[in-house]
């Protein structure tokens, strides 16, 4: 059957899901709960629902940690196999929230080949790493990542699942609200994105989500 998955975009300073799946409405309300939106059989959550669209957030740590606790609470998901979580760059309120109100399977962590973004997925998985948040793995975009000191490959400690190839239009899909893996589902790129979704699955087992329930 197909999997049941719902992401919610904790980006809440800069928030991209809606534009990447071609969403621009407002949540409904039901119950009292927010009903997320739908779109390529996923279930979606995001700051950008709410807002109007490019609208700058201009806000301070515990405003995010505050939204970011709603939409795991105030959220009817239903029943799930998988949740995902589209976290912003960086070891700030959004990731310690998160790591702070959720039991989480693992992290999967996200570079791409310049020596800056390795150094930021490296102290990412460090970080979460002392939070207890296994990180499961790396993936790669863009190419591979060869150093200039060694002639080597940088390794973060944790399996590199797979590389995303640099495609053309794959920007111009994303911006139109039409994944690759949607659109172009036989390109290099696509095919690699669901090679790396099925060893996720792998990896993970089987495990089924449990959404907490928050008080306070």
């Amino acid at each position: 059957r197909a999997r049941r998955v719902a992401v919610m975009d904790a980006d809440v300073l800069g928030p991209n899901i809606p534009r990447v799946f071609g969403v621009d409405e407002k949540r409904p309300v039901r119950n009292g709960k927010i009903v997320p939106l739908e779109r390529y059989g996923v279930r979606l959550i995001s700051l950008g629902f709410l807002v109007e669209r490019d609208a700058p957030a201009i806000w301070r740590g515990p405003i995010v940690t505050k939204i970011i606790q709603q939409f795991l609470r105030d959220v009817d998901w239903g029943q799930l196999d998988y949740f995902i979580v589209d976290l912003p760059p960086g070891t700030g309120d959004a990731q310690l929230s998160l790591a702070q109100t959720v039991q989480l399977d693992g992290a999967l962590i996200v570079t791409t080949p310049q020596e800056v973004a390795i150094g930021d997925a490296l102290r990412g998985a460090t970080m979460f790493d002392r939070v207890g948040v296994p990180v499961v793995v790396i993936v790669e975009n863009m190419r591979y990542f060869a150093c200039t000191h060694c002639g080597g490959r940088t390794e973060l400690g944790v399996p590199l699942l797979g590389q995303i190839p640099l495609q053309a239009r794959m920007a111009d899909l994303a911006d139109a609200g039409q994944p690759i893996v949607i659109a172009e589902p036989d390109s290099p790129a696509g095919k690699a994105l669901a090679s790396i979704a099925q060893e996720i699955e792998g990896k993970l087992g089987g495990k089924k989500v449990r959404l907490p329930i928050l008080t306070g």
